[in-house]
Formats: C-alpha cells, structure tokens, sequence
C-alpha cells in the first residue's frame, strides 16, 4: 500500500472515531481526532469545522476566533466568528462581522433580508444585546413571519421582551412615542408564564405598577403549574419564579409598599440563585429602601451590585442607575470616596454630569464649604451651551439653596432677579416676595408683584395657562389691598375676573379696591353683584335659627311658637298656640313656690350654739395646737470614734 493510501485511510479512521465523539459530544477527544486530521491533510476543512464547533462547545472562544483568524479551509465561518465575539460579551465586533457578509449593508428596513436564517437569529440577540430594540423588533418580526418551526414559542417570547424593553427605555427618556406604539402592535397571545411576565414587565415601564402586579402573581402561578407539569424539581421552580418574584417586588416598592417588596428581595437573596444580574438589581433596590439607615449593610451589597460579573449582564441603563446609587451610598458612609466617585460617575455617564456635581456639591455644603460649593455650581454653568436653559436654571437654584443654607439671602434674591424673562415664573415671583418679606423690605416685595404683573400682561404667555397665573394673581392682589395700593390690587383682580367672570366674591373684592382711589367704578362694577334678597332664602333662614351653636339643647329640640311648659293636642281650646293660659301661669307659678332650698346635712357631733372649729378641714399636724409625740426609740447619738463616750466626743 502506497503513502497516499494509508494517509487516505487513517484520516477514514479517523473521521470514524471523530464521528462518534461528536455524537456522544465527548468534545475534548473529538477535538484532539480533528486535530490529527488536519495534521495530516490541512485541506480537510470538515475536520476543521469539527475543530471549530468543538472550542465553542467547551467555551474556548477565544481559541476559536485565533484559530479562524490564522486562516482555515473552510468556506464560511462568520456565524462561528460572530457567536464567539459575542460570547466574549464584544457584542460590537460580533455585529461588524455579520454587517460585513450583510447584502443589504447599506442600510434600510430589509438590510438583513439576504442573511441566512441562523445569521439572523444571531442578529437579533445582538441587536438585543446592544440596546438597539427597534431593529431588533423589527427583525423579530421579519423571523417569525417568515420561520416556522419547533422554536416558534421561544421567538415570541424573544420579541415580547423586546418590546417589554421599548417600554422600559420609552418612559425613561426621549422618543418613548414610537417605541410605545410598536410594544403595542405585538399582539402576542399571554398562554405562557414567559409572555405574562414580559407583558408585565412592559406594563412597568409604562408605570402601570397595579396591572403590572396582577398579571405578575398570574405569571407566578402559571409557571409553577408548568413546571411541576414538566417534573421540574422544587429547586428548578423557586430558580424560575425568582425572577417573577423580584419583578414583583419592583412593582410594589414602586407603589409604596415598602415592606413588602423588601420581604420579597429578601427571600430571594436567601435563595443565592446564580443570576448575577438579578443579585445585583436586587442588591441595588435593598440599598435604595435602605436609605441612610443601615449603611454597612447597604455597602456589602452595593459590592455585589457593581461586581464585574453582575456588569456584564446588566444594562446600560442598569450600570448607570446602580452606578448613581453608589455614588450617593458613599456621601452617607464614606465621605472621602465620594468625590472619587462623582467624578468617575461623570466620566462614564456625561448624561449624569450634573447629578455627579449635585454629589459633590451637597458633601461639600454638608462640611460648611459653602463658597466652594457655589464657585463648582458656577464653573459648570459657564460651561453649558446657551439652548440648556432648563438644565441651566437647575443649576441657578441649586446656587440659590446654598446661599439660603449658608443664610446670605441678599446673594439669593440677587441670583433669582438675574434669571432673566425666568423670574417671571409664579414659583421665582413667591420665592422673592417671601425673601424680600423676610428682610422687612415690603416696598421691593410689592415691585416685584407689579413688574410680574405688567409683564404677563405684555406677554400672555401661551406656555402658562391662566389657570396656572389665577394663585399669583389673588396673592398679588391681597398683598396689595393689605399694603395700601388698591389701584395695583385692582390691576390683578381685573386679570383675575377675565378667566372667572363668574366669581363673585373676586367682584365683591374689586369694589372695595375701586372704591379706595375712583368711586364711580366701584358704584358701577357694584351693579353687578346679585341683590342682597338672592343671596339667603327661607329655607337658609330656618337651617341657621335651628342650629344649635347659640342655643341650648332643649331650645333646638323646641318647635316655633312652643311654649315651655308643653304643646298643644289636637284636643286643646286654649286661646293661643304660642301664649300659656291662665290656668297653665297659675300652675307654675305654684310649681316654683313648692320648690325649697335642701338643708345641708350636719355632722354627728355637732352642738347647735357653738361655732365649728375654723381648722376642722385641715390636716391633724397643719392646725395650730398639733405637738408632735416624741419617739423614745430614738436615743442619744453618739459622736466620735467607736469606743469613746459621749462626754470625751464633746471635749475633742
């Protein structure tokens, strides 16, 4: 037999004892027969492909990405490469290979029509995996439609948690309008436990905690009763409802119920699952019941919380809100760290730039470091671009606080009147009116109501209702009447009885100004107040007589013309229902003579002629001839050293 020939037949050998690894998936030798393989014949990119498939099996990928990097003979390894680079958690470079083989690259709703279907399966975890939920739901969408198979039910539940996340992501910032819409569109039937929960989840993030809760309780049973239908043991099952349970516990923290969901989180922190991105949400919603109470304990989770393995598996959105909440742990336990932290915070997340600076702030106020406080709240200011005028207000109050704790109210009255057009708002306006009252300064506080005033009047502003303006304007208004300025009083109510020309106790209010400076225009606007005849009726009359905050009980019970002494029967023929007869007068009159003063009782031994003792109520030792008896159990006492007589104690 030649060299070929037994080269030939021992790679048909081993491809034979390659064959039956792989099907008793014992990939450690099947790897090591691949390997003997291509070391015989390099162009064998079957072996090459069993050599792939098994680094993966045993989760050597990044052995697996080098091994298709040197070159190998076989035609096409992108899903090999793009499932390692995202097993490796380079969800990134997993989405460039498979972009890179796309036919459609170019962008647009069909760009992945030409995938291959594992490709495209593949796609849509990475595309989960990096956020991007509305090309993942979309390409959901496409697979379905288009894919039937025994993995129908995993698919769906795949695309109702993507639209679960569309929820999440639509109610925590921008763009939640179309986001809403296609979570809405799934129409996904709700006939498992997986598809219950994701629907509740998706019910969260749109903050319907109470819906959210039912449909959670209902998620939990139907996966018991699924579990224990398939033989799960009771392990498997508590694993599983774990998650439910932890979503359900967010639901009722959300609503107030404290308690509750800490029993919850608890419970499953008991159960040490090994999810570590569950351990971490819950670890990190412990900390934030917590508060500032219990803090060593809230700092050993919070280390489980941003632990490298929880990061992985977590969300951005996760990572950020964990990150935060660290950041403030440490203001309340560890003072030193918390710079540190802030500024990290703000360099991984420059969306939270100002809520890091918020951190620093707040610990540097907290060491009476007001000035350097305000000089760091300044410095950022200056920074932002002039269209962040909302987060540059922010910025101006948080400065204010800091002046009123510092107790400088001057500096605050001067950083609120430079707001510009801003302090025109009805909040702005109450917080200087107040200041300028707290000085004893009432001529500045009633300005600052007549430039508001004046100025709502130039603008009419539609961003404002006049609903919104109604409390500044009746405040406006009294604190002029009471300062002595009705025609500035008059000013705000006639604003006010535009929007409510109904209101008549406003009118009422608008005379009495108009009749302090022009009484022409209070005679005429008095005109239309409603007559004094319309404003209590009969009935109103009655009610008010038959109160009894005046009276006495028997007087309320008594009807109308009712006299005291009883009324009338059907049968009487007195003269008048509200006037006593004679016969009635005679009768108590006699009543009242037979009524005599009750003698006081007298004591036993009293003797008729001769006075009390005027001491008889006070105590035997506070009367005037009390002697105390001497008590001959007590002798003389004896002074000095034992031993000694009491003469010698008197001569020492």
């Amino acid at each position: 037999m030649s060299k070929s020939e037994t080269k030939e037949a021992t790679i048909r050998q081993l491809y034979t004892e390659l064959n039956k690894y792989c099907s008793s998936a014992d990939y450690d030798k099947a790897l090591k027969a691949a390997n003997k393989i291509i070391g015989l014949d390099a162009t064998e990119w079957k072996a090459a492909k069993c050599k792939l498939v098994c680094l993966i099996q045993n989760g050597k990928f990044e052995e697996a990405i080098k091994f298709i990097e040197r070159g190998t003979s076989i035609p096409d390894t992108t899903f090999e490469k793009a499932y390692s680079e995202y097993r490796l958690n380079r969800a990134e470079d997993a989405f460039r290979t498979i972009q890179a083989v796309a036919p459609g690259a170019g962008g647009g709703a069909d760009q992945w029509a030409g995938l291959a279907p594992n490709l495209k399966e593949l796609l849509a975890q990475i595309l989960y995996r990096l956020e991007r939920f509305d090309e993942c739901f979309e390409l959901y969408r496409n697979i379905i439609k288009n894919t039937h198979d025994d993995y129908d039910d995993e698919r769906r539940t795949n695309m109702s948690a993507v639209a679960a996340n569309q929820c999440i992501v639509g109610s925590g910032g921008g763009g939640g309008g179309g986001k809403q819409q296609s979570a809405a569109t799934t129409n996904l039937p709700e006939d498992t436990y997986e598809l219950t929960y994701n629907a509740a989840c998706a019910l969260a993030g749109r903050r319907e905690y109470g819906e959210a809760e039912r449909k959670l309780r209902t998620s939990e049973k139907m996966c018991r009763d699924s579990l224990e239908e398939d033989g799960a043991s009771e392990e498997d099952i508590i694993d599983e409802i774990t998650i439910i349970k932890v979503q359900l516990a967010y639901c009722l923290q959300m609503q107030g119920r404290v308690k509750e969901a800490s029993a919850l989180y608890a419970d499953a922190l008991r159960h040490k699952t090994n999810d570590a991105a569950l351990t971490a949400v819950v670890s990190n919603n412990l900390v934030v019941i917590n508060r500032d109470q219990n803090v060593f304990d809230s700092r050993k989770k919070m280390k489980v919380a941003t632990s490298e393995q929880a990061d992985q598996k977590l969300t951005s959105r996760q990572r950020k809100t964990i990150a935060f909440n660290n950041c403030l742990l440490a203001y309340f336990a560890s003072p030193s760290e918390c710079g540190l932290l802030a500024s990290r915070l703000a360099n991984a997340h420059p969306d939270l730039e100002f809520q890091s600076l918020l951190v620093r702030v707040s610990q540097l106020a907290r060491d009476k470091k007001y000035r350097e406080a305000v000089e760091l709240l300044e410095a950022y200011a200056q920074r932002l671009p002039a269209g962040r005028t909302v987060e540059l207000l922010q910025v101006r109050f948080a400065i204010v606080q800091l002046q009123l704790v510092a107790g400088n109210r001057k500096a605050a009255i001067e950083t609120l009147e430079s707001l510009g057009e801003a302090r025109y708002q009805p909040g702005v306006v109450s917080a200087l009116v107040t200041l300028h009252l707290g000085l004893d300064n009432k001529q500045a506080a009633s300005e600052i109501l007549k430039s508001a005033v004046e100025w709502y009047k130039r603008q009419k502003s539609a961003t404002i209702s006049d609903s919104d303006l109604s409390d500044m304007w009746r405040q406006a208004a009294s604190f002029h009447l009471r300062g002595g300025e009705p025609e500035t009083a008059a000013k705000s109510l006639e604003e006010l009885l535009r929007t409510h020309p109904n209101d008549m106790k406003l009118l009422a209010q608008l005379v009495i100004a108009y009749a302090q400076f022009d009484p022409k225009r209070a005679q005429q606007a008095s005109k239309r107040l409603p007559a004094l005849e319309t404003l209590t009726t009969v009935s109103e009359i009655d009610a008010l007589e038959a109160t009894n905050w005046m009276m006495i009980a028997k007087a309320v019970k008594r009807k109308p013309n009712q006299p005291a002494g009883g009324g009338r029967t059907t049968g009487d023929q007195s003269p008048g229902a509200g006037t006593p007869s004679a016969e009635q007068q005679q009768q108590q009159a006699a009543r009242k003579q037979k009524r005599k003063k009750r003698k006081g009782k007298l004591p036993k031994n009293y003797i008729i002629g001769v006075l009390p003792d005027p001491e008889r109520w006070l105590p035997r030792y506070e009367r005037t001839g009390y002697r105390k008896k001497r008590d001959r159990r007590v002798k003389e006492i004896i002074k000095g050293s034992q031993g000694t007589a009491s003469g010698q104690a008197d001569q020492l």
